[in-house]
């Protein structure tokens, strides 16, 4: 889970869904069609406007990684299509994805594989406001309401922890059309999910901070929020300049994750107009240093087989996977072919 649809957006410039449109149509396919007779045209497509989830990828470009393993690699900005859609029908060679909407594309038959993990622990936490004395455990959400977004895994999803917490996991939902700290301080809700690494960070900074409970404190298993996919049909027809994108990604968060600050201003540089609030960046950078990109092992990148099917049980049980023609899936897909730790650079 990570920000599309459980969480707020704000609307992009036309300028960039026209460049983004522009960008796919001369998407690559092959090895063969790099802008240089020495560099490989790679598109890698962002899930919205550019921010910290994004960090090793523009270190990697700012840095030069992408450069030296002969990838010129261009950023799609987000537009008006899902990265998911962009990479299942091969308009994008890569793109910004998560569990949650990979696995329904993927139960759904669509070709789109994730390939990189970007964090290792789910960012995205239930939230109150810190002056909520009444609630103090999810259980305490019974009867309250909700401020979500829409996505169909959010009831099944809150019903599990609240229950899970010794409730019963009864509660009202409100459409959110604001951020969640600003929906929870003005009492239109109870409650939201938002992200702990910007939302709960921003919400500190003016001045209004959220009381969180983590999904996996009861119960529910951890969640691959950010990830970077690609397609089969891509990965086959070029498995080398794969393993070399995915060895640029990976030092550029590693170096995301030893260097946050450095990080944070190389983001920055390379999107001054979107990312203005310089504190907020390099909190959440820091922040993801800190307790996302790294496994509990200290790797950074790599993909668990339990972790997926443990959340694919759970969406398949609450009657969210549905096959090609739309039909739910009457028993849990086998999730070993929904991800790859195979262009991972070999430790």
């Amino acid at each position: 889970m990570t920000r599309r649809s459980p969480l707020p957006r704000t609307t992009l410039l036309a300028a960039a869904t026209a460049l983004l449109l522009a960008a796919t149509a001369c998407s690559t396919g092959t090895e063969n069609t790099a802008s240089s007779p020495s560099d490989t045209t790679v598109t890698l497509a962002l899930d919205w406007t550019p921010n910290t989830n994004h960090t090793g990828i523009y270190v990697a470009q700012e840095l030069g990684y992408f450069k030296k393993a002969g990838i010129n690699l261009k950023i799609l900005p987000y537009g008006s299509t899902d990265p998911n859609t962009l990479i299942a029908s091969h308009k994008a060679d890569f793109g910004i994805s998560y569990q949650e909407g990979l696995t329904v594309a993927r139960a759904a038959g669509q070709d789109i594989t994730s390939v990189y993990a970007v964090t290792q622990k789910t960012n995205v936490t239930i939230a109150v406001s810190a002056k909520r004395d009444d609630i103090r455990s999810p259980k305490d959400l019974d009867g309250k309401t909700y401020a979500g977004f829409g996505a169909a895994y959010e009831k099944p999803l809150l019903q599990k922890v609240i229950r899970n917490a010794d409730g019963k996991g009864d509660f009202r939902s409100v459409a959110l059309n604001t951020s969640a700290y600003t929906a929870l301080y003005a009492n239109k809700a109870d409650f939201a999910m938002p992200m702990p690494t910007w939302e709960g960070l921003e919400a500190d900074l003016i001045g209004k901070p959220l009381k969180n409970f983590a999904l996996s404190d009861y119960g529910f298993p951890e969640i691959y929020s950010t990830l970077i996919a690609s397609s089969d049909t891509y990965l086959k027809k070029n498995p080398d300049t794969a393993k070399k994108v995915v060895a640029a990604l990976q030092k550029g968060y590693t170096y995301a994750a030893d260097h946050p600050d450095k990080a944070a201003d190389l983001l920055i540089k390379a999107n001054r107009s979107e990312l203005t609030n310089t504190e907020l960046v390099h909190r959440s950078a820091e922040l993801l240093a800190e307790k996302y990109y790294r496994a509990a092992d200290g790797t950074i990148g790599g993909q668990s087989a339990k972790r997926w099917q443990d959340f694919a049980d759970f969406e398949f049980s609450a009657g969210l996977l549905t096959d090609a023609d739309g039909k739910k899936l009457t028993k849990t897909p086998d999730t070993s072919q929904f991800f790859t730790n195979d262009y991972l650079p070999k430790r």
